[in-house]
This record gives structure tokens, C-alpha cells and sequence, in this order.
């Protein structure tokens, strides 16, 4: 187990071209950390740095407070399982496992002593003798993390390790993986672009963008309070709607014609002490922060009319789609209401559950 400490961490490629800038983080002892962002935003960049396998352009990585920066990858002690397995397709999965012991030279008792430790943990003891091909995906990643665990290392990377598994083996996975954090109470670092697996896994989540940190915070805390346009958008299932809107000195948010009432809220009152009445800002709600009914149901305030355009059954719940203006707009409902294309229907906001952000600098506005 460790900590770790990266400070204001840089990479630029000898082309001039900049992937990471000023990361800096503090990662405690046992903590399961989590890099989430699209597609070429330098989570991977910034795991292959803390691993050796790229140069860090400056900056400090600190492991247990030593600095590693020109430590070689073997050095650092650290573990990394990778998105492809890299399984010796001749080896069984007991010698999958012990192979980087067997570099180490370390006593054969003591490496058939981890590997059925390891295979334990990990469910695997029925497929010592198999070999990669006769597994399933989900086995072959769990000799994959196999491999790495028997070693012990203080670290432990992995680089978008379920994104080759089927939703239903990913959701498995991500279950044993947590509970393998919790049996071994070692620092993790887990890089994905998918937030499902952020939020369900994460201690702490890092929310990345073109190279650029965007937030830091458990899963509540970034699901609750995002920084950022970004974040809002980025994290949430299905996302954000987002508006452009007005402020008016009566206490109204004002999307195209529907005014919604927000003076009781204190959103209201920090928007007014921050001088945004009057003033163009965003407007993001969550869809299950959206009820929408249909019409001529009892106590139901007739005055946010639409029209249902899509309704797509999940399951427990249920998606609607409909307009507000020109603008579509996602609802997420209990799937015992359900509701038809083309009929009529009346929202409504959860005014206490609204996001407000700055429309220049895209900036969350908090109370």
C-alpha cells in the first residue's frame, strides 16, 4: 500500500504537442481513484507517467514521498493491467500468474503459495490448468488482475480494463473489482471513459478534458455539485438538459415562454447577489429532476404545456421525450406512468434540484 502525490505533472511530445497540464493531485493510502474523460483527454497519458512508461515532461510523482520521476517502470513497484489482457496464449493460467515471479526468481513454494492465494480471491482455482483460449472474457480479466496481484505491489493501474466485456460481464466485473479493493486495501488508479464505472468504483473521481483537470470529488459530490458545464454534461445517465434562460427581478428562471418560479430557492438569491438578473446564463436540469403527467390528471398545474414525443420503456423507469420550444428535452419517469406519443402533456422542474452556470465562462453559479 502507498501514497502518492502528483505534482503539477506535465507532458509535452518532442512535437511540441501538449496531453497533460498541471495535474496535481493527492492520492492517500488504500484510496480507489478513478480518471474519467473522453477519448484523447490524457487519462491514459497520465497513468502511463505514474507507471514509467512515459516521461514525465515536469513536475514531481512522489511515491511514499520518494520521488520517481527517473525510476525505472520495475523499480516503482507498481502493477498494470492493460484494456487488452496480455495473456501468454501457451501458458496455462497458473503460469500466466506466476510468470513475474518466475523473472524474479522467487522460491517456488512462495509462488505456488501466491498464485493459489490470488486464485482464490479471484475465483479461478477450477481454471489453473486451462489455458487463455478456453476462458471467457470476464476469466481471462481476472487472470489478468491475477497476474498483478500475486506480485503485491503498492500500486495498482488499470487502463480501461472491462472495456472489451459485454454490459452484463462489465457490471460483474465491477462488483469484484470493488470488492477485491476492499479485500486488499491497496491504492488503485483506474482510467475509463466510461462514468458508470467511475461513479460505481470511485473513492474520488478526476474528471479530465483536452489535457486539463476539470473536478475532483467523490462520485455524490460531482454528481451533486459539477464545476462546470462540462462536468454537468459528462456526468449523469442519461445527461443533463441544458437551456439557455434569463433571470428576471420577479423571480423567475425564463426559457423561450415558460416562466419557472425559483424566488424560494437559495439559487435565487445567490444569483441575484452575483447581479445575473437580466443577464444570458445556462439553465441545466437532470432529467428525473423533470415530472411530466398527462393531461386532465387531478391536482395536476396545467400552466408547462407540451406534447409527448417519444417514450422509451427502461425497465423500473421510463424516458419522455418532448419539447420545450424548439429545444428537446429528456424526462426520466416511473414506467408505471406511461404516456403516448402525440398526446398532450404538463411539466414541471424540481426547482431545488436546477443547475445554474455562467453562460461565458460555461462556470457553475452556487448559493
Amino acid at each position: 500500500m502507498a501514497t502518492m502525490r502528483l505534482n503539477h505533472l506535465n507532458k509535452i511530445y518532442p512535437n511540441g504537442v501538449q496531453a497533460v497540464f498541471d495535474f496535481d493531485l493527492d492520492i492517500e493510502d488504500g484510496e480507489f481513484i478513478v480518471f474519467v474523460g473522453p477519448s484523447g483527454c490524457g487519462k491514459s497519458t497520465t497513468l502511463r507517467m505514474i507507471a514509467g512508461l512515459e516521461e514525465i515532461s515536469s513536475g514531481e510523482l512522489l511515491i511514499d514521498d520518494v520521488v520517481v520521476n527517473d525510476m525505472a517502470p520495475k523499480d516503482r513497484d507498481i502493477a498494470m493491467v492493460f484494456q487488452n489482457y496480455a495473456l501468454y496464449a501457451h501458458m496455462t493460467v497458473y503460469h500466466n500468474m506466476a510468470f513475474s515471479l518466475t523473472l524474479r526468481k522467487e522460491d517456488s513454494d512462495f509462488i505456488h503459495e501466491r498464485v493459489m492465494w490470488a486464485a482464490d480471491i479471484l475465483g479461478l482455482v477450477p481454471y489453473l490448468n486451462r489455458k487463455p483460449k478456453e476462458l471467457s472474457g470476464g476469466q481471462r480479466q481476472r487472470v489478468a488482475l491475477g497476474r498483478a496481484i500475486v506480485r503485491n505491489p503498492k500500486v495498482f493501474l488499470l487502463d480501461e480494463p472491462l472495456s472489451n466485456l459485454d454490459a452484463k460481464l462489465r457490471g460483474q466485473m465491477r462488483k469484484e473489482l470493488k470488492e477485491l479493493h476492499h479485500k486488499l486495501g491497496v491504492t488503485m488508479i483506474y482510467v475509463t471513459h466510461d462514468q458508470i464505472e467511475a461513479l460505481t468504483l470511485a473513492d474520488r473521481i478526476v474528471v479530465m478534458r483536452d489535457g486539463y483537470v476539470q473536478q475532483i470529488a467523490s462520485p455524490e459530490d460531482l454528481y451533486a455539485k459539477p464545476n462546470n458545464l462540462f462536468v454537468a454534461n459528462f456526468i449523469g445517465t442519461p445527461p443533463m438538459n441544458f437551456f439557455d434562460a434569463k433571470i428576471d427581478g420577479d423571480g423567475f428562471v425564463v426559457i423561450n415562454d415558460v416562466n419557472i418560479d425559483i424566488s424560494k430557492t437559495d439559487s435565487y438569491q445567490a444569483l441575484k447577489s452575483r447581479g445575473y438578473f437580466g443577464k444570458p446564463i445556462i439553465l441545466g436540469v437532470r432529467p428525473e429532476a423533470i415530472t411530466i403527467e398527462r393531461a386532465g390528471v387531478k391536482g395536476v398545474d396545467p400552466k408547462h404545456k407540451t406534447t409527448v414525443q417519444l417514450y422509451e420503456l427502461l425497465g423500473s423507469d421510463a424516458l419522455v421525450h418532448f419539447n420545450i420550444g424548439k429545444k428537446n428535452v429528456l424526462a426520466r419517469i416511473n414506467a408505471r406512468q406511461i404516456l403516448h406519443p402525440g398526446e398532450a402533456a404538463f411539466f414541471d422542474f424540481d426547482v431545488n434540484h436546477l443547475y445554474y452556470f455562467d453562460k461565458e465562462t460555461e462556470v457553475a453559479i452556487y448559493a
